[in-house]
Order: structure tokens, then C-alpha cells, then sequence
């Protein structure tokens, strides 16, 4: 998958977080949209701007960053 048709890091938009092209949507509110139970139809529904593709990319960056996250034990 090639992030970069889905993803930029912009230092104007979302404080440089990384977001879905063409939306202020962040990686991590896809994230946590999941993680608090949304469906990918759901987010889709609420968010029409957004595709299947985007969301899949979204968690394939998270997952490729994953081990620079540091967890409290």
C-alpha cells in the first residue's frame, strides 16, 4: 500500500499529526473511533469524505508505527 496517496503530515492542519488527504481527519481519530466501537460503516456514514481505503490505510500506518509507542507497565 503507498501511504503517501492517503496520508500527509501537514505543519498546518492538526497541529502536524498525521490526516487522511482532503479531510482534517487524523490517523488517530480513526483509531479511536475503532477502538471505541465504530464500524468502518459507521465512520463511513458519519464521514462521507472519507473511503474504505482511506480507513485501511489509516491503520496500516498505525500498525507500521506500533513499535515506537510506548506503553506505561
Amino acid at each position: 500500500m503507498n501511504l503517501r496517496e492517503y496520508i500527509t503530515i501537514d505543519p498546518n492542519k492538526r497541529f502536524g499529526k498525521p490526516i487522511l488527504i482532503g479531510t482534517r481527519i487524523a490517523v488517530a481519530d480513526i483509531l479511536n473511533w475503532l477502538g471505541n466501537g465504530m464500524t468502518k460503516e459507521s465512520i463511513l456514514d458519519e464521514f462521507p469524505e472519507l473511503t474504505e481505503p482511506m480507513i485501511h490505510a489509516a491503520l496500516f500506518y498505525a500498525a507500521t508505527r506500533e513499535d515506537h509507542l510506548g506503553f506505561a507497565s
